[in-house]
């Protein structure tokens, strides 16, 4: 997420789910099952192909969306670069760019093209497995049809150039204009639940709200003022750092709130020793889950239908969460026990917090800390609990006469000028090799959601798609003697599973598919940990494996 905030300033869609779908004469997919990961957004598209317009995706992987489009550009794991590139090389060789829009909006043009020329479709065809024919042809039918949208998910940002990745999918939209207009944009589509807003909120270890920079020592300033006390000016760990830092012994304790390691972070063994090194764990969530289990104190929270707050979707909207029923048992809104937590931690520090404007952890109701959030996060100022009462409201909504931004960098870009990026490929962390021949990619289902804390308690969803499955192709599965529904083994340097090969012709010879919902066959007791060194993101999308029959 952070790769995108520098590129853009945030970590958001640039435009809204009503115009990408309805006003787009083209799209490119990129990185992104939206169907089965988004699939509200997923229909939507589907729709806009129906009526027309020119949708080309590009994943390792037929998924559902390819069935809708005009182009399925099937390239190798990890080659998302020069993909791009390749797309760049024809706009520019064949003169098809928008010069007008690359002169008066953007900077860096002739560094960019100086890179992108030596991928020729047919040097690009070596990396990514993609015809040089059909690069053209995709090229072609992009530039021919605008304005055109980006849409991209976790598939382009987990690799270890995942900040590389998404400053290319920027140069592309740069390069064709599509930035600044109703049905363009680059679009990441968040994963879970209120991402978006907890981005927004500060969770992320070098911003405080509203994506002010830990390292400015203005905005830290503002903190301070604001709470009496702020942390340093060095950002913090993320998430495979700290486990890093907990298996060294380097961090003591650790406070895991709405979240699994022990199922959605890569190299799930090296996890388990870390958090059982740890001095203290502590877990709130609203089910006992993988991680609780090693917990020293559980908390139990409250799930969307027991309390009241806001929501912020993928699109940037602000919406209320409205409690439906009392919260269960012992449980409680998080914001409440966060707060009764914070007041005990204080008086056992003996630090301060009456210092600040925003002085004290008694808030009425959520309504209260939204006012504190409108204080604090200027694209937030104008989003106000009354505002939103019926309707949402998109960020950035500076003041409450403002009605919220449909699309972002409509005239001018949050930098001034747009800023090519010359990005060069580079292979991933982890390579197959003789002992490891496989490529390994991970995803999700459309039944179930993430770690399984909630979907796997479904027995409708369970019924559905009850276990973990190995994709792999047929010729592969010949190879090994592996027959549909047969048992095997699944083996990196990491570690291994068992479960069961489904043999489709979804992705190509010599790469397997898994998913990570099933803790009985999951997939990232094999994924590597290796970081994008400017996002930190891991490198989920790409390992290297042996696969055996049973």
């Amino acid at each position: 997420m952070t790769g995108l905030a520098a590129a853009f300033g945030s970590g958001a869609m640039t435009n809204s789910i009503e115009d990408l779908t309805t006003q787009a004469k083209s799209y490119l997919i990129i990185g992104s099952n939206t169907t089965e990961q988004h699939p509200v957004i997923g229909m939507r598209l589907r729709q806009a192909a129906k009526r027309g317009a020119k949708l080309i995706v590009a994943d390792p992987r037929k998924t559902k969306i390819t069935d809708f489009a005009v182009m399925h550009l099937q390239h190798k794991p990890g080659s998302d670069i020069a993909l791009l590139n390749s797309l760049m090389n024809v706009l520019i060789a064949e003169d098809l760019y928008d010069k007008e829009f690359v002169a008066n909006r953007t900077e860096g043009f002739d560094e960019l093209k100086a890179c992108v020329a030596k991928y020729t479709p047919e040097y690009a065809e070596k990396i990514t497995g993609v015809s040089a024919e059909d690069v053209r042809k995709a090229a072609r039918l992009l530039a021919a049809n605008k304005p055109g949208a980006l849409i991209y998910a976790m598939g382009i940002t987990q690799h270890v150039t995942g900040h590389q990745n998404v400053l290319s999918t920027a140069n592309l939209q740069m390069l064709l204009g599509n930035m600044g207009v109703p049905g363009g944009g680059v679009n990441p589509l968040r994963g879970q639940s209120n991402v978006q807003g907890a981005c927004d909120m500060g969770c992320l270890p070098n911003f405080y709200p509203a994506y002010q920079k830990v390292v400015d020592e203005p905005a830290h300033t503002k903190f301070v003022e604001a709470w009496g006390n702020a942390a340093s000016l060095t950002p913090g760990l993320t998430i495979v750092e700290m486990m890093n830092a907990a298996h060294s012994g380097k961090l003591k304790a650790m406070f895991v709130l709405g979240e699994n390691p022990m199922m959605s972070d890569p190299d799930l063994n090296h996890v388990r020793e870390a958090l059982n090194t740890l001095d203290f764990l502590v877990v709130q969530d609203i089910f006992m889950n993988e991680t609780a289990e090693l917990a020293d104190v559980v908390l139990p929270g409250a799930s969307f239908a027991e309390k009241d707050g806001t929501n912020t979707n993928t699109e940037r909207r602000v919406q209320r969460v409205r409690k439906a029923i009392e919260p269960l048992g012992d449980s409680k809104p998080d914001w409440v026990i966060l707060c009764d937590l914070f007041k005990r931690v204080e008086a056992r520090l003996g630090t301060d917090r009456s210092k600040g404007k925003f002085a004290s952890w008694d808030y009425e109701s959520p309504k209260a800390i939204l006012a504190e959030i409108n204080a604090v996060a200027p694209s937030y100022g104008g989003i106000t609990w009354e505002r939103i009462e019926n309707v949402g409201l998109q960020w950035p909504c500076p003041n409450t006469e403002h009605p919220g931004t449909q699309f972002l960098h409509a005239g001018k870009f949050t930098r001034g000028l747009g800023k090519f990026h010359a990005v060069e490929w580079m292979p991933p962390a982890e390579e197959p090799d003789e002992k490891y021949p496989f490529v390994l990619t991970t995803g999700r289902v459309l039944f179930h959601f993430h770690g399984g804390t909630m979907s796997r308690r479904s027995a409708g969803l369970n019924a559905i798609y009850p276990e973990g499955k190995v994709e792999i192709h047929p010729q592969d599965a010949t190879k090994l003697g592996v027959a549909d529904g047969e048992l095997v083994r699944v083996s990196s340097r990491r570690g291994e599973v068992v479960a069961k090969a489904e043999v489709v012709e979804k992705a190509d010879p010599g790469v397997i598919f898994m998913t990570f919902h099933f803790k009985e066959a999951a997939a990232n007791l094999l994924t590597i940990a290796a970081l994008d060194p400017v996002a930190k993101i891991p490198e989920y999308k790409v390992a290297a494996v042996r696969v055996e029959k049973v």
